[in-house]
């Protein structure tokens, strides 16, 4: 991508061009002014490359994607020009074709995948019936058009037939997704635009619609603009990156290029605000201050007010594009000094000392204690709601650990293992119908009547911070409503005023400040981070043993996502509490248990398979699960050569009937006939602290060592 300006590179030949735009911008006309969601920028998109598009939430990249189709909602307003160049033909001014123009070419020329598959079918008819639709609609040959949905949705690892037969809802996320890929290449466009296409799936699946990516890009020679938040995700695939930060590019260049010399403060700071396996603890901090609004964007460098470096020009003057190498723009007026020194002023003192792990601690009384946990959903002897079903789904299956005080425990594994079905049972929110679940060596259950604790205590102790704040917080509650009901639940005793003064006291404790401007606002009023970290006070007020976290991080950009997990370590010190945490990312459970002293727990198919501290999971798992889970967690700067998929199918066998012995065979490179037969029991296979698996390889049996192997030479 060039970006043109006074002292931009020159533009792009034409033959080397699939879109180019140029003074873009979009803006939606608000009561309080005008939102400026793009601004102005000018970029060449080229043929046959994979740009990455990478920026927090809210930066533009969506409107950016919108533009290039000209497809942004009313009552938005696109100004600028656009235009593609096919690779025959004249150049087609997007932004001036008409209504049916621009119908024929958002599928035929330039395709789109957008961040919600479910979203994008129509849950009533076939997926058959979604690709005829698109044939029909553009006057394509339907047989033909059939042929090569079938081609596509093989390249994807798909079963065709089952696949065409299907509805939206019998697809499992991964699943609906690739075949959104294969429904956006059906009428072979040229130019394929991906809006956040893996933001809702999981690390393994990520990883592999990665893969199957490089290899459609070779065969179909598509250009390809991956638009996402995550950038380790989108750095092996990217032949260039494109950083968008308040609504302008800050820095654009070859992918290597900008990860290993990031010219703009942004790009660094980004940089260190990824969590990552390999890096060391103190380098990763987040991004002081907030994004701009797109109503009252800064003068001058919109960066300014959130950087180290920034000075009085950088407050005045707009900076153009400085040439920070070959094909390497950036947006800001001290490049040069920002590659030397900008490590320096951002270096702050840290502490990364661990505490002692929860191995070290054995002695002491659990908190919580579960002991083969199993629950059960979907009989169809469930009462009111039988429909005659008799399939059941065991969702989790003989589960045991402890958690004890000031204790941090992660979850992690894959979407539908069960890691949040175990962490409600844990808290009490999901009663199991199998094992038992104490409180300080009491059943929190014994006695109980359907789904309440009969425990008021345990009520109190256990609580949840759910992942998804917006619908966790009362919309219609003001921020001082929302976190007065547990102070009037539990402390009855206190009046007003100290209620009052111990919320302000908690939302300045976090950063929400002046704590007396946020009290009185509405969820809405709120940033992501701020509705999660008013949602985690609110578990706090009542002083609980034990919160489940569960993805608490997760909705929340990259760049928020350290500081939160800070502040969860801040609290924990603070009020003694523990931590049960799910999580799908890797880098995210690595972070927050290690800093703790604390442990991970992997989770497959209902079943714990490995669970030990935090530095041995992440750099000597033992499960061939946790080593491909290991694998698909994407890192930036790793020396590491690229290794190939140690999983021997993409999708996660179906729960209601689960593999024998060994769940995880039909995926595991080194499988054997006894994995098909025995179920292997976790037993402690680590050196030093403690860290059970279930694995027969790992345990070196001997039955495994005498029996054939049952993988396909692949």
């Amino acid at each position: 991508m060039t970006i043109t300006g006074s002292d931009a590179t020159a533009d792009a030949p034409e033959e080397d061009v699939a879109i180019r735009l140029r003074d873009t911008s979009v803006y939606f006309g608000m009561d309080r002014g005008r939102s400026m969601v793009l601004n102005g920028v000018d970029a060449d998109i080229r043929r046959g490359e994979v740009l990455g598009v990478i920026g927090e939430s809210g930066s533009g990249k969506s409107m950016f994607a919108s533009a290039l189709l000209d497809a942004v909602p009313e009552p938005g307003v696109t100004t600028g020009e656009v235009t593609y160049y096919p690779e025959e033909g004249e150049p087609v001014p997007v932004t001036d074709l008409s209504k049916a123009e621009l119908r024929s070419l958002r599928w035929e020329e330039i395709s789109m995948v957008f961040q919600g598959a479910m979203s994008s079918f129509n849950p009533v008819v076939t997926i058959r019936t979604h690709f005829v639709e698109t044939l029909s609609a553009h006057d394509y040959d339907v047989d033909r058009g059939l042929a090569r949905a079938t081609d596509l949705l093989a390249d994807l690892y798909l079963d065709p037939e089952r696949m065409l037969e299907s509805y939206p809802h019998e697809l499992s996320g991964g699943m609906k997704q690739r075949v959104l890929i294969a429904l956006s290449l059906v009428l072979d466009p040229e130019v394929l635009v991906m809006d956040e296409p893996t933001a809702a799936l999981d690390l393994l699946m990520q990883r592999s619609i990665i893969s199957l990516l490089e290899e459609i890009k070779e065969k179909h020679d598509l250009t390809i603009v991956f638009i996402t938040h995550d950038l380790p995700l989108v750095a092996d695939l990217a032949d260039r990156l494109a950083v968008l930060y308040a609504f302008e590019f800050a820095e654009i260049g070859p992918a290597e290029e900008v990860l290993e010399t990031p010219a703009h403060p942004y790009t660094r700071a980004l940089l260190n605000a990824t969590p990552n396996l390999s890096a060391p603890l103190e380098e990763m901090r987040p991004i002081e201050g907030e994004s701009p609004d797109p109503v009252n964007i800064p003068k001058g460098c919109s960066y300014h007010p959130r950087c180290p470096l920034a000075d009085e020009e950088c407050q005045q003057i707009d900076p153009g594009p400085y040439d920070a190498g070959a094909d390497h723009d950036v947006h800001c007026h001290h490049w040069e000094q920002s590659i030397e020194d900008l490590d320096v002023a951002f270096e702050e003192t840290v502490d990364v000392g661990t505490r002692p792990s929860a191995a070290g601690r054995a002695s002491g009384e659990p908190v919580v204690s579960l002991s083969d946990v199993e629950v059960t959903f979907g009989s169809a002897n469930d009462g009111w709601f039988d429909f005659g079903d008799d399939e059941t789904v065991t969702a989790v299956d003989g589960v045991s650990f402890d958690i004890y005080e000031n204790d941090v425990l992660v979850l992690v594994g894959e979407s539908g293992c069960g890691k949040t079905t175990l962490g409600k049972t844990a808290v009490g929110l999901q009663k199991p119908t199998g094992g038992t679940v104490e409180y300080r060596g009491r059943d929190v259950w014994e006695g109980a009547s359907g789904s309440s604790l009969s425990d008021d205590e345990a009520r109190r102790a256990l609580q949840i911070v759910h992942q998804d704040p917006g619908s966790s917080l009362n919309s219609h509650q003001r921020v001082r409503t929302i976190l007065e009901q547990p102070l009037k639940r539990w402390h009855p005793d206190l009046d007003g005023n100290d209620r009052r003064e111990r919320i302000l006291g908690m939302l300045e404790y976090v950063g929400i400040t002046p704590p007396g401007d946020y009290v009185d606002r509405y969820p809405h009023q709120l940033s992501g981070g701020e509705k999660q970290r008013v949602a985690l006070i609110r578990s706090m007020l009542i002083n609980p043993d034990l919160i489940l976290a569960d993805e608490a991080v997760s909705a929340l950009d990259v760049s928020l996502r350290v500081g939160m997990m800070d502040m969860m370590i801040d609290l924990q010190d603070s009020f003694n509490t523990s931590f049960l945490a799910v999580s799908h990312d890797l880098s995210n459970a690595r972070y927050l248990a290690e800093k703790t002293g604390g442990r991970i727990g992997v989770m497959y198919l209902g079943e714990l398979v490995e669970i030990g501290p935090a530095e041995q999971i992440i750099h000597d798992p033992q499960h061939p699960y946790t080593q491909a889970l290991r694998w698909a967690t994407p890192e930036l700067g790793s020396e590491t050569e690229e290794t190939e998929s140690p999983i021997r199918s993409i999708d996660i066998p179906d729960p209601k009937n689960p593999p024998s012995g060994c769940r995880y065979h039909t995926r595991c490179p080194e499988a054997r006939e006894v994995c098909v037969e025995r179920e292997p029991e976790l037993v402690d296979v680590g050196e030093g602290a403690s860290q059970p698996t279930a694995c027969l390889r790992a345990q070196d049996d001997p039955d495994y060592r005498m029996s054939e192997s049952i993988t396909d030479d692949v």
